[in-house]
């Protein structure tokens, strides 16, 4: 099938044509399918972040050149330079007012923002999806895009309790991802938290904070992420005996995937969907999947 048929992308902003549309719908029931799995409850969370929300997770110290921010037209030159004027092919920075929002650009931030001040008897465990942004130097098919979505299902509690919910997911990903041929490697990646000046950016070396899922040695579809008790601290989460929470979350970034398995599968849409498939139907007690003319096994 024709790519173009499937999707097309101008200027880092993608459109996807009703095969993807369906094939993401597929996606999007195994993540959340995965999720009811640990437990995650489903929320949805408003689609712009206070600025000064973001300031307290240090994200501006961290990320200034992926931040977006959402700004109003100042009141003073809207009648004049817009609508008596000539239709405008950009917003010259001058008339926008302080920006106080931001587009997010990870789907977690909000989940630990809503938890601040909890204190939590046993671990917490959510998932979310969001229309994610970054202001990249380039921008490259599905891979790259200005605006994506994201998936992730974050557990807050104990250290315990986060590396096993992120130990948990790491083997399944390895496991679905060969059933259905899906070759991925396993990288570990620069931490997004912690400035690497900073002692606790150091500690990677002792446990990695962020492992990616590429295909092809390029493209990270999915990651998981120890956050430590970066977040339990700022934002004052509180496991039962007082102390900050630690957190983790594992992300799925969903037109990477889609990429992934056109290009696998080369743009066969009914491949594409039995391979889906298979994620959806996928359990650890489950041994073979036959997707088209082959057959791979989870190992045991």
């Amino acid at each position: 099938m024709n790519q173009e048929s499937l999707f097309t992308v101008t200027n880092g902003l993608s459109t996807l044509g009703p095969d993807l549309v369906e094939i993401r719908q597929m996606l999007e029931g195994a993540f959340t399918s995965w999720a009811a799995q640990c437990g995650a409850g489903a929320m949805l969370f408003p689609p712009l972040m206070l600025v000064e929300d973001l300031a307290k997770l240090d994200y501006f110290r961290n990320f200034p050149h992926l931040a977006l921010i959402a700004s109003p037209i100042n009141q003073e030159v809207l009648e004049d330079k817009y609508v008596k004027g000539p239709p405008p092919r950009t917003i010259p920075s001058e008339h926008l007012t302080t920006g106080k929002y931001a587009l997010p650009s990870a789907a977690c931030y909000n989940i630990y923002l809503h938890l601040q001040g909890a204190t939590l008897g046993a671990p917490k465990y959510v998932t979310t999806v969001a229309s994610c942004f970054r202001n990249e130097l380039h921008y490259t098919g599905l891979e790259r895009l200005w605006g994506f979505s994201m998936r992730e299902i974050v557990c807050v509690g104990s250290a315990d309790a986060v590396k096993a919910h992120l130990g948990a997911f790491k083997e399944k990903l390895l496991a679905v991802s060969e059933r259905i041929g899906l070759s991925l490697e396993v990288q570990v990646a620069t931490d997004p938290f912690f400035q690497q000046q900073s002692n606790r950016a150091l500690m990677q070396q002792i446990f990695p904070v962020k492992e990616e899922f590429v295909y092809k040695e390029s493209v990270a579809i999915a990651s998981v992420n120890f956050h430590r008790n970066f977040f339990g601290e700022r934002c004052d989460i509180r496991t039962e005996n007082g102390e900050a929470a630690f957190s983790g979350c594992v992300a799925f970034g969903i037109e990477r995937w889609l990429h992934a398995l056109v290009d696998r599968f080369e743009g066969d849409v009914k491949i594409i969907k039995e391979a889906v498939s298979a994620l959806q139907a996928f359990r650890a007690d489950t041994l073979t999947a036959t997707i088209g003319d082959n057959q791979w096994r989870t190992p045991r």
